[in-house]
């Protein structure tokens, strides 16, 4: 379990898998930084000998900003956080499931690599290039290593809900309802567990949305 500043969380999430008798470490760590990525990566396999599936899921979703007012260090820091690093952690952890000739590599992408959201435009383009990225590495890295990516839509985090979810209605989606966690990692599962024939896929998972 992989986290910079959001320890609390880390630290939670490592109980409930120890709670279901499974064994986790978690490791503080920027996944901007290469030489922090290759840490982390050692770490799991000096504790695991191996690592059999990545989810890249770390992200951030800056506050709505006029494409002519996004700054350098915005600019940077969503690109770095929601691009590059997806890309240093793949990178590092390729380099063992070669070795194996197996493994799987699953992006949390986004509806908004699919969409234009004109005042999320530097997300916009970190998520499309994460898409691009998931499709170029599955065919690099065939037949061993599959890729694919989850492009969320709404997802409503119990407690955490925010002003900017009401500015997408119900009505808006197809299914008539908001998305929840487990929307997501069912699938999460799914691709980690099965699915040994898909890979380059981009499955939308947003009740909807993506074919209005």
């Amino acid at each position: 379990v992989n986290y910079n500043q959001s320890k609390l969380e880390a630290m939670k999430t490592l109980k409930k898998i120890k709670e279901i008798g499974r064994e986790a470490i978690a490791v503080k760590a920027d996944i901007t930084k290469s030489s922090q990525v290759k840490r982390m990566v050692e770490k799991a396999i000096e504790r695991f000998g191996q690592i059999d599936v990545l989810v890249n899921n770390a992200a951030i979703f800056p506050k709505p900003v006029k494409f002519w007012e996004i700054t350098d260090e915005l600019w940077d820091y969503v690109i770095d956080t929601n691009l590059k690093g997806q890309f240093l952690c793949s990178r590092e952890v390729v380099k063992f499931m070669l070795e194996r000739k197996r493994g799987k590599i699953i992006n949390i992408a986004s509806l908004g690599g699919l969409q234009v959201w004109t005042e999320h435009i530097a997300y916009n383009v970190a998520k499309a290039g994460l898409i691009m990225l998931t499709k170029a590495m599955a065919k690099a890295l065939a037949p061993y290593i599959t890729v694919n990516a989850i492009a969320p839509g709404t997802i409503i985090i119990p407690g955490e809900e925010s002003g900017e979810i009401k500015h997408i209605p119900e009505h808006r989606i197809p299914l008539k309802r908001y998305g929840k966690p487990s929307d997501i990692t069912d699938i999460v599962v799914f691709l980690a567990t099965k699915g040994d024939y898909i890979t380059g896929q981009v499955i939308p998972v947003d009740g909807g949305r993506s074919i209005l």
